[in-house]
């Protein structure tokens, strides 16, 4: 199977695919965290049209996500910033691909609103073996939901609230957003064994 992974930079889903023997490749405006010849450096946009048969997007989230809602009317020039988002969001779903999985944190409304839906399904990365919590929306098109494969919330309650959501504590730095928007090994396996 052609496999696009869209705005990704880590490999980590592009990987999860090619181990299992798919012709996945990777594409983003910057370059590849782990130098692959299967990465694709520019718009993805460009790429659409390319007889994929399935893409797993990535969009950046920084203005469509629920937590920044409240810059909207605070910081100049932010809700053209989160239309566009939204647009570019709305095309990566609407592509002419197949299959299709979107993810993103939990949306604001006014994102949902240009995007024209909620999710179908949001997913914790201790449903498939890590103990944090970070929820992962999906917007899915021609896909099934994603089904658990290691559930360990139980271990994951019984750690301190600053392990449990670890990325939301990291303290500020130049590679904090990088390390936030990372997907987690366990939903990367999880969409490769189940989608591809």
């Amino acid at each position: 199977m052609r496999i696009l992974v869209a705005c990704e930079f880590s490999g980590k889903v592009r990987e999860a695919f090619r181990k299992l023997g798919h012709d996945a490749w990777s594409c983003d405006l910057l370059p590849s965290d782990d130098n692959s010849p299967y990465h694709i450096q520019g718009d993805v946009l460009d790429h659409l049209n390319e007889g994929w048969d399935l893409m797993i997007a990535h969009p950046p989230c920084t203005y469509l996500t629920n937590a920044g809602v409240v810059w909207l009317e605070r910081q100049a020039g932010r809700k053209e910033l989160m239309k566009q988002g939204a647009e570019f969001f709305k095309k990566l779903l609407d592509a002419p691909i197949p299959r299709i999985a979107v993810e993103n944190p939990i949306m604001h409304k006014y994102a949902v609103e240009i995007i024209g839906r909620r999710q179908d399904q949001a997913v914790q990365p201790w449903m498939f073996g890590h103990m944090e919590r970070k929820a992962t929306c999906l917007w899915l098109k021609g896909l099934p939901k994603l089904i658990p494969t290691n559930n360990v919330k139980e271990a994951m309650l019984k750690l301190p609230k600053n392990i449990q959501q670890r990325l939301h504590y990291l303290p500020p730095s130049k590679d904090r957003w990088k390390l936030r928007s990372t997907t987690y090994q366990g939903i990367a396996d999880a969409m490769a064994v189940q989608w591809g």
